[in-house]
């Protein structure tokens, strides 16, 4: 019985790999090309320890790494249209049924000063102000699974504006100084004009400060559970107040225990409360302030603010809040199983063609899981058996 589950997962993967290999083949006109990039992304999913370009290079049978290294930086394909072609196959890989479109950034630690867009800075990977560069990416999430759907290259002020490096690194003339929210906004609004319709957006505080970001959102229809800080205002009745005066000032009758997603010690409890703010929206919307506080510690309290439905339910907005991890889970995956995070490129060109290719092999694992652990649906006997066994009407045929 195990024999056949491996075999018949070992036999899925490949047949998801040579499905991706032929479609990622019409980006390449030229046939080495082609067979290059298959053999990149195949070396991405392979078991290879460290993905750097000579250990890829020796697990596709290759004598130095330089194949891949013209792949990624002189090769003629577009990365983009790979990545908007991307977008549709994780949709419907993964579908869209309550889908939460995540951003967040992250790090990637390098040394010297010549990898594009590094620099000194706070790394999430390291925990630490670091050398490094840092991406932001949005995640698709659903009942069947995440995935990296989108990416930028954060370029420091320093990096824009000095044309030198900018020249040296291969920058576009059009890639500007742009803060960590506006290339959010520009990917969120992206995969939104792309016909994608996720029932939310989430984002920690780094994008929830973002006002230009909300009113994007908003003037889209688009709900949001985006987190903030303290200091944030909100306009309640006729004037503003900081977000830490209103959530001292919550009634203790407001407060519902809650658990919205499992941790590893079991389901993680907490206090929520919700409040209405105002808004211009009309009567078929509503702005919230979404409060979740620790059990244990009470003057722990973190904030929300929310956009959506006007009947959207405080368990709603608690369950959305709670999904946010999932863009963490993708990033833990990707530069553990498909080596995003290990690639030795400097350029901005080869950086986003090693982040696609990376992205497009963590989907295909994404994809493949959700095929492989999906509940097979109830034929119409049995569904029918079920609904009379429990006195239910069952249609007439």
């Amino acid at each position: 019985m195990i024999a056949d589950q491996f075999g018949r997962k070992e036999r899925q993967l490949r047949a998801a790999l040579e499905e991706t290999t032929r479609r990622l083949g019409k980006h390449f006109a030229n046939p080495a090309a082609r067979a290059t990039a298959g053999a990149y992304l195949q070396s991405l999913l392979s078991s290879v320890e460290r993905k750097n370009s000579w250990q890829l290079a020796e697990a596709a049978g290759f004598d130095t790494p330089y194949r891949f290294q013209h792949l990624l930086g002189r090769g003629a394909w577009d990365a983009d249209a790979l990545r908007d072609e991307q977008l549709g196959v994780v949709l419907a890989g993964l579908g869209a049924e309550d889908a939460v479109l995540a951003i967040d950034e992250t790090g990637f630690v390098k040394q010297g000063k010549k990898s594009v867009g590094v620099k000194r800075q706070y790394c999430g990977a390291s925990g630490k102000v670091d050398n490094c560069q840092v991406g932001v990416f949005l995640s698709w999430q659903t009942a069947q699974g995440h995935a990296l759907i989108d990416r930028a290259l954060y370029l420091p002020g320093e990096w824009a504006d000095d044309p030198e490096r900018r020249r040296a690194a291969g920058v576009p003339e059009e890639a500007d100084f742009a803060t960590k929210p506006a290339l959010a906004r520009r990917l969120v609004e992206r995969v939104l004009a792309a016909g994608a319709h996720p029932a939310w957006v989430v984002a920690d505080t780094v994008y929830g400060a973002d006002y230009k970001l909300r009113s994007a959102l908003e003037e889209a229809g688009q709900p949001y559970v985006l987190a903030v800080t303290g200091q944030q205002c909100v306009w309640m009745g006729f004037g503003q107040r900081r977000v830490k005066s209103v959530k001292t000032q919550v009634p203790s009758e407001a407060w519902v225990e809650l658990s919205v997603a499992a941790g590893t010690k079991g389901p993680r409890v907490f206090d929520w409360a919700a409040l209405t703010i105002n808004h211009p929206h009309g009567k078929e919307w509503q702005r919230f302030l979404l409060l979740r506080r620790s059990r244990s510690k009470t003057e722990e309290v973190t904030a929300y603010l929310v956009f959506g439905p006007a009947e959207t339910t405080l368990e709603e907005m608690a369950r959305v809040a709670g999904r946010r991890w999932a863009i963490e889970e993708s990033f833990a995956q990707s530069k553990s199983e498909v080596g995003l995070d290990q690639y030795e490129v400097r350029s901005w060109t080869g950086w986003h063609r090693h982040m696609t290719l990376a992205m497009t092999a963590q989907a295909l694992l994404a994809i493949t899981r959700a095929r492989l652990f999906a509940k097979p649906a109830a034929s119409e006997k049995a569904l029918a058996a079920f609904k009379k066994s429990r006195g239910l009407p069952v249609a007439a045929a």
